[in-house]
C-alpha cells in the first residue's frame, strides 16, 4: 500500500525559490522541474527528456524555451518540444507531462494525481503566510524520514517537554489536558494551560507585545487537514485575562499575543519529505528584526525536532514489520492517519493514477 495519496496538493516550492531558471524537486517519488515563465506564471514539468531521459534540470532556459542539455531537444511550457535537432518533422508523441500548479499563500503548490481532479479550492488555507494582519517567514527543510513521522510530530505537542525544554517546551505541555476531535478530512487536538508560568520564548513574545510579566494562560490548537498541512494556533496571554473559551462564550485574547506554526509536509521519496513552515503572529508588525529572530529562533526548534524524526526513522529501518504502540496523547496522530489512509485507500480501489495532462498537437500552417 502506498504511503501517500497522490490526488492532492502538496508544496513544491516557497514562491521566491522559483526564478526564470530551472530548479529540480521531487514530489512523491516524482522527478519535477520547476520554472517561472516570463509572464510570471510557473510551470512544473516532467524532469527527464523524452528522447533519453536525461534530466530536463540539468539542460537550460531560454525565456520559457526548456533546452534538454544531453541532445538539443527544445520544450515549451506545457511540454510540448518544438525543436528536434537535425530535422524539420517533430514527431508528435514528443512532450513530457506538465502538472497543475498553482501559487497561494506563498508557496507553489503542485498536484501529481489524476489533472481532472486537480481543483484549487482543495488548496489548504494557509492565508496567515500573506495576510496583512498578520508578520512571519518561514524556511523549508529536507527531513530524511517519512513524511507521516514529522505528522505524527506535530500532532502531538507533548514532547515539547523533553525535546525542546529550552524554549518551548514546559512540565504543563504534558501534564494538561486535551481534546481530540476529527471530520472527513480534518483532525483537531486542543490544550489549554492555565495560570502557569510561561516558558523562555513565550516570555519574550508576551513581554514584546504587550509589556506583560507574570502567569499566564496558553493555547495550543493543533488542525490537520489530509494529507499532509498542520496549522498551529498558539499563543499566551495573562492568566485570568478569559482567553479561553467558556460554554458558547468565545474567548478574548487581545491581552495577548497570537501566532500561528504553519506547517504543510511534501512527501519526497518513501523515506525523505520536503517540510515548509512558517510562523506568522499577530504582534509587532513592522518589527523586521523580530521577524528574522523568529524566522531563526524557530529554525533552531525544528533542527531539534529534525534530528528525534532522522534518528527515529533509522530505528524503523532496523526493525522492519515493527507496529507502533499508541498512547492517550497520540489520539490526534491516530486520526491524522486514518484520513490519510482512507484518501489512499479510495484512490486504489478506483485505480487512480498519475494521467498526462492532454497537450494540443502543433498547428499546421
Amino acid at each position: 500500500m502506498s504511503t501517500f495519496p497522490l490526488n492532492a496538493w502538496y508544496a513544491c516550492a516557497y514562491d521566491v525559490e522559483v526564478k526564470n531558471e530551472l530548479l529540480a524537486r521531487t514530489v512523491c517519488n516524482q522527478k519535477l522541474v520547476l520554472f517561472r515563465r516570463l509572464d510570471g506564471a510557473v510551470a512544473v514539468l516532467e524532469d527527464a527528456c523524452w528522447h533519453r531521459l536525461l534530466p530536463l534540470s540539468n539542460g537550460r532556459l531560454n525565456g520559457d524555451a526548456v533546452t534538454c542539455g544531453y541532445h538539443g531537444l527544445v520544450y515549451n511550457a506545457d511540454g510540448r518540444c518544438t525543436h528536434m535537432p537535425s530535422q524539420e518533422t517533430i514527431n508528435p508523441s514528443a512532450c513530457v507531462r506538465a502538472y497543475p500548479v498553482a501559487e497561494k499563500h506563498r508557496f507553489v503548490w503542485v498536484w501529481p494525481g489524476d489533472v481532472a481532479l486537480a481543483d484549487e479550492a482543495l488548496i489548504p488555507d494557509m492565508h496567515w503566510n500573506d495576510d496583512p494582519a498578520w508578520a512571519g517567514d518561514g524556511k523549508m527543510i529536507r527531513v530524511h524520514c517519512d513524511y507521516r513521522l514529522v505528522l505524527d510530530n506535530l500532532m502531538d505537542l507533548t514532547h515539547e517537554t523533553f525535546v525542546h525544554g529550552g524554549s518551548i517546551g514546559q512540565a504543563a505541555v504534558a501534564e494538561a489536558p486535551f481534546v481530540a476531535t476529527h471530520g472527513e478530512r480534518t483532525a483537531t487536538v486542543t490544550r489549554w494551560m492555565e495560570n502557569i508560568d510561561a516558558p523562555p520564548f513565550w516570555a519574550r513574545q508576551v513581554r514584546t507585545g504587550t509589556g506583560y510579566e507574570g502567569p499566564v494562560d496558553r493555547w495550543q490548537i493543533i488542525r490537520f487537514e489530509a494529507p499532509a498541512t498542520i496549522n498551529i494556533d498558539v499563543g499566551v496571554a495573562p492568566a485570568g485575562s478569559g482567553a479561553q473559551p467558556k460554554g458558547d462564550q468565545p474567548g478574548n485574547r487581545s491581552q495577548g499575543v497570537n501566532g500561528y506554526v504553519l506547517n504543510t509536509i511534501t512527501p519526497e521519496t518513501d523515506k525523505t519529505c520536503l517540510y515548509f513552515w512558517a510562523f506568522a503572529r499577530n504582534y509587532a508588525l513592522h518589527d523586521q528584526r523580530l521577524t528574522h529572530e523568529l524566522r531563526e529562533g524557530v529554525a533552531s526548534i525544528f533542527r531539534e525536532d529534525e534530528l528525534i524524526l532522522e534518528a527515529q526513522q533509522q530505528a524503523i529501518n532496523e526493525h522492519p514489520g515493527y507496529s507502533f504502540y499508541n498512547l492517550n496523547i497520540d489520539a490526534g496522530s491516530m486520526w491524522m492517519r486514518r484520513l490519510i489512509d482512507k484518501m489512499i485507500a479510495a484512490e486504489e480501489q478506483g485505480g487512480a493514477k498519475p494521467s498526462k495532462r492532454v497537450i494540443p498537437l502543433r498547428s499546421v500552417a
